[in-house]
């Protein structure tokens, strides 16, 4: 189980979820990158992952659709604003790819991933638009759902 680690956020719209991975960066890295990895650990249980499509580039389009367990699809577009191989990873759902702005943006993420011996200092900073946003997004289960999906995440990359 990944040891938790306590951080502050930098602004009271941000929310922070760390932890201390038991898999190596590469691996925890290929897991943000790669679809097919995506599917496996993304989308808390018993919800699902069903498609992953994306140009991993900034400016590069993201979709990722979530299945919950009455069938109901749930789309989450977006598009990466930073890229830095197994160091950092920003998104947001404030463009859809190639710099198109969506309709309503929520969220930016920004992700590191920092080396431990063999193990990953991960650290995912999700900075809303508003605090309105933030509040929500908390309500809905933030820490629990995004720390199930890092457990899930480090299931899979132990296996890499």
């Amino acid at each position: 189980m990944a040891e938790v680690i306590i951080l502050a956020p930098t602004d009271p719209r941000e929310l922070v979820l760390a932890r201390l991975i038991d898999a190596p960066v590469s691996a925890v890295w290929r897991c943000w990158t790669e679809p097919e990895l995506m599917k496996r650990w993304f989308t808390p249980r018993p919800w699902k992952t069903v498609e992953v499509t994306g140009e991993v580039r900034p400016g590069g389009g993201t979709l990722l659709i979530m299945e919950s367990p009455e069938g109901q699809r749930v789309p989450n577009p977006g598009q990466y604003l930073e890229v830095v191989p197994e160091r950092r990873l920003v998104f947001s759902d404030a463009y859809l790819g190639d710099w198109m702005p969506s309709e309503k943006p929520f969220m930016t993420a920004v992700l590191s991933f920092e080396p431990e011996g063999n193990k990953t200092r991960y650290i995912a900073r999700v900075r809303h638009f508003t605090k309105a946003d933030r509040d929500q997004h908390e309500e809905r289960g933030f820490q629990q759902g995004w720390g199930m999906a890092t457990e899930q995440l480090e299931e899979v990359a132990r296996t890499l």
